[in-house]
């Protein structure tokens, strides 16, 4: 198993590889892209992203507040585990983040017995809520961008793949069992899992939890555009918007960690129409994806830290969920030992 997991990492490698020598660009003008940077900018974007993943961690701790039973993991603690999320999803790949953050929680609510499948239900939820932005985004793109003809197929991958995994939460969401006596374990696992939806019965909480997740994106649309003055791309919001779809469009399946060489292609291609230089698009789109993982590494190794957790423990840690295992809680000592190491 070990080989044929090196296999399919050299593999991928040759896939990143031969995109880069495909449709790389000349990494000359790359150069001289970065040697014009205008660092306020720069730095303009890195709070920007910090705004959004802050928006974010709300609407997240909205679904959860709904969904656990009291007493509720207080919002610094959720705040800490999405940051740590996050950087798992710098690091890892298949976005094992999303898991990550739920063993990262759970280890902070010892002796709550199915908890863990609440969670990654309240997960489901949040990523969910991100269809409504991403309806409006899409919408506005179409109208107000210069999209290229091979975009629309893109545009409309985004579109289904949302509206599929909305109609699915509104399904499960639906479902309820007043009680668990009776049922095996793999109905149990299921019930908690719905559990996690609960954000979605509730008109208020749901409307909250769309509203901070879109403000997320505000202010991750605004950090792309002032990112493209920041390499001295001057075109309409719009292009922003475009570029920002692509992006996300481009790591919805992650195949290695962050989909690196793929991201800057899907980011240069559309800018091109704008009259920006495929070399000029690459190297912002090396910058714009190094400033969003400069935030997800930042705080994330901030709070790696905090919850006194490894490397090591983290990569073992997002499978937990998958496998029902129930993380232990964190030791004060250990987060002590932690401290002093950092």
């Amino acid at each position: 198993m070990k080989k044929l997991g090196a296999v399919g990492v050299i593999a991928l490698l040759a896939l990143a590889v031969g995109l880069l020598v495909l449709r790389g660009p000349d990494w000359h003008k790359v150069h001289d892209a970065f040697s014009a940077v205008t660092w306020a900018w720069v730095f303009a974007a890195v709070g920007l992203n910090l705004l959004s993943v802050l928006a974010r961690s709300v609407a997240w701790d909205t679904a959860i507040k709904q969904s656990v039973a009291p007493p509720t993991p207080p919002y610094r603690l959720v705040f800490s585990a999405f940051c740590v999320g996050l950087f798992a999803n710098v690091v890892l790949p298949a976005r094992a983040g999303e898991l990550a953050r739920v063993a990262v929680l759970r280890r902070r609510m010892p002796g709550r017995k199915g908890t863990t499948a609440t969670l990654v239900g309240s997960v489901f939820a949040h990523r969910v809520f991100d269809l409504f932005p991403v309806i409006l985004l899409v919408v506005w793109v179409l109208f107000a961008a210069k999209i290229p003809r091979w975009a629309y197929t893109s545009l409309a991958l985004v579109l289904i793949v949302g509206l599929v995994l909305f109609l699915v939460a509104v399904l499960l969401a639906r479902h309820r069992h007043r009680e668990l006596e009776g049922l095996g374990r793999v109905r149990k696992l299921v019930h908690r899992a719905r559990e996690g939806l609960a954000v979605m019965r509730s008109p208020l909480a749901a409307i909250k939890a769309v509203s901070f997740q879109t403000l997320g994106w505000i202010f991750q649309l605004l950090a792309v555009w002032v990112a493209m003055y920041a390499f001295n791309i001057h075109e309409p919001i719009a292009a922003a918007g475009l570029v920002l779809v692509l992006m996300n469009v481009a790591t919805i399946f992650p195949v290695w960690p962050g989909n690196v060489g793929l991201v800057q292609i899907a980011v240069a291609t559309p800018l091109v129409g704008y009259g920006v230089a495929y070399a000029h698009g690459f190297a912002f789109g090396i910058g714009l994806q190094a400033i969003e993982a400069s935030v997800g590494v930042g705080i994330g190794l901030v709070f790696l830290a905090r919850e006194g957790i490894s490397y090591a423990m983290l990569k073992r840690m997002e499978e937990e969920p998958l496998n029902g295992a129930e993380p232990e809680e964190v030791r004060e000592p250990e987060r002590a030992h932690a401290r002093s190491a950092g």
